[in-house]
């Protein structure tokens, strides 16, 4: 029987690209959903965000019982996530983009406005860049990614932290903890290097 992938439909994320891309990687039924019923059913869950962390977080949390039913298929079901781009800064325990807006806490940490360092360094980060991983790596592995944020995810344990990438400064290019993964560049826009990345998403069993 194959497996059920549910991509979180909240109103914020190139959807369709996720979705299309999932499926050039390989997976059979990637199901586009708002219902909190069809998540705490499937067998992996892929959390995509475009747009401010504020707006993100407004969305998701305007689906009733959308966030507790991700919560109760993760952390006590066991099923692999993938946040991407903003889907993966709400796993933060705050952003303070427009202000200061709760995440999800699944990882202790901020979302921070990217200091820029030198005046050549432009903000938004913005194209192809270099994702270097570290020794808590997860599934992630380095290679050159799209990326295109201007605030990035500052994790309160470097344990949590799966890649970097290198911007006037180190930024986090993606976390980890457990069975969820987040990656701050955008693997539907980024090519061979990204169907790669979900194609070990799809096979990941954390």
């Amino acid at each position: 029987m194959a497996e059920v992938l549910a991509l979180v439909d909240y109103g914020a994320g190139n959807l369709h690209s996720v979705a299309n891309a999932l499926r050039v990687a390989g997976c059979d039924t990637v199901t586009l959903t708002d219902n909190p019923d069809v998540v705490r059913a499937a067998d992996r869950i892929v959390l995509p965000g475009v747009g401010s962390f504020a707006a993100c977080a407004a969305g998701l949390g305007a689906l009733p019982g959308m966030i507790e039913a991700m919560a109760e298929r993760v952390h006590v079901g066991g099923a692999p996530f993938l946040g991407i781009c903003v889907g993966m800064q709400l796993l933060a325990t705050r952003g303070l983009e427009h202000g200061e807006t709760a995440g999800l806490g699944w990882i202790a940490g901020e979302v921070r406005k990217i200091e820029r360092t030198d005046a050549r360094i432009k903000v938004p980060h913005m194209g192809w860049n270099d994702v270097e991983t570290t020794a808590h790596a997860a599934m992630v592995e380095p290679g050159e990614a799209y990326f295109l944020h201007s605030y990035h995810f500052a994790p309160d344990d470097g344990r949590h932290v799966a890649a970097m990438t290198d911007h006037g400064g180190g930024l986090v290019a993606a976390v980890t903890h457990g069975n969820v993964v987040g990656v701050q560049f955008h693997p539907e826009k980024s090519q061979a290097y990204g169907l790669a990345l979900l194609a070990r998403f799809l096979e990941w069993k954390p």
